[in-house]
């Protein structure tokens, strides 16, 4: 028997125990709705309480137990744990269109894209997993390059010209992501929310080396404009040379062709100057001290280690296992400290989207 079945298990049968518990101690002399607020809001909207909410009568503490008992088995515990008001992630997922397409091959479907696929993704307007070859089982889109780390340019520039052809009016936001890249959608699509896919712009954890402008780092993953990609997909043979077809680092080329295309690269910083966007996993970012020269050559604008370089509403970690992200879905999603309400805080920096 799994470990994550007795889990689930254990979870239900001391939620039950519990409600069934409290109902039963406190239940003499309540009427119908005040019995209703004993129970979590989950259970209270799932199940029709008509029952309850239609008599003046208290009812009987038996009663109530076999009630209560019945609502917990139609309940299930990935259920109970989803409790929360949403309401503002589901207008942010309304107005806030976002294109996921993720960077993957034929070997990594089963390790890595899987738990991408059961995950994030699924926050995604759409997602795409963009390989060298079409698999219509999982499925992948098939973009006819050749394997291996120095072939991931040749990937990407036939992944966002496949999404100009296919899917521009689809979205106003285009992310890529690679196969072991953990997103958490809620907080990007709040940061994007004060931002204007009209402009010429894009995204990411920005490295300085090697382009004027800098880069984005691709394992942090990075999200482009609308605009950006119309002048990507319009781009034409003038480009050549800035826009590679293949060869080099993916995300320092890609930079390079969005620089000559007039796209900007732009800051990601909260407005507490804390990264949004990560290149490494949340375990390293939180023990590990960045070297001087990594601070003076790669990140000039942001030298701070530990947890005072995260942003609350951080967006991307890479170098994330499958395991990992299943974790990380239940410390975000699911894991909360009784008593502690967290309410929603304004931290982007306002017009960061104009262009200099």
């Amino acid at each position: 028997m799994s470990q994550k079945f007795m889990f689930f298990a254990g979870l239900s049968l001391g939620l039950s125990v519990s409600v069934v518990y409290q109902i039963y101690c406190g239940i003499q002399g309540f009427d119908g709705l005040q019995i209703t607020a004993l129970l979590p809001s989950v259970v209270r909207n799932t199940v029709k309480f008509s029952f309850l909410e239609n008599t003046s009568s208290p009812l009987g503490a038996t009663e109530i137990i076999m009630q209560a008992n019945r609502v917990i088995k139609t309940t299930t515990p990935s259920m109970l744990l989803l409790q929360g008001d949403d309401t503002i992630a589901q207008s942010l997922y309304t107005k806030v269109k976002v294109a996921c397409w993720i960077l993957t091959s034929p070997s990594n479907l089963d390790r890595k894209a899987i738990y991408v696929k059961n995950t994030w993704s699924r926050k995604c307007t759409f997602v795409l997993f963009m390989s060298s070859v079409r698999n219509d089982s999982f499925p992948t889109v098939g973009l006819n390059t050749s394997e291996g780390r120095g072939h991931l340019t040749a990937k990407t520039m036939k992944a966002f010209q496949y999404l100009y052809d296919n899917h521009f009016d689809d979205a106003d936001w285009f992310m890529k992501a690679d196969d072991d890249t953990y997103v958490i959608m809620e907080n990007l699509r709040y940061f994007l929310s004060d931002e204007d896919p009209s402009q010429p712009i894009y995204f990411g954890q920005k490295l300085k080396p090697y382009i004027k402008m800098g880069y984005a780092s691709g394992g942090a993953g990075y999200v482009i404009s609308k605009e950006s990609l119309r002048r990507f997909g319009l781009r034409g043979d003038n480009y050549t040379r800035t826009c590679k077809a293949d060869t080099g680092h993916e995300d320092v080329e890609i930079a390079r062709c969005m620089e000559s295309l007039g796209v900007k690269l732009k800051p990601t910083f909260d407005n507490m100057n804390r990264h949004r966007f990560h290149f490494t996993s949340p375990e390293v970012y939180l023990r590990a001290k960045f070297s001087d020269q990594w601070k003076t050559v790669f990140d000039p604008e942001q030298g701070r280690s530990g947890i005072e370089n995260i942003s609350n509403y951080a967006i991307t970690f890479h170098y994330v296992s499958g395991s990992k992200m299943h974790d990380l879905e239940f410390y975000i999603y699911h894991l909360r400290p009784y008593g502690i309400l967290n309410l929603p805080l304004n931290l982007n920096v306002k017009n960061s989207s104009e262009i200099d």
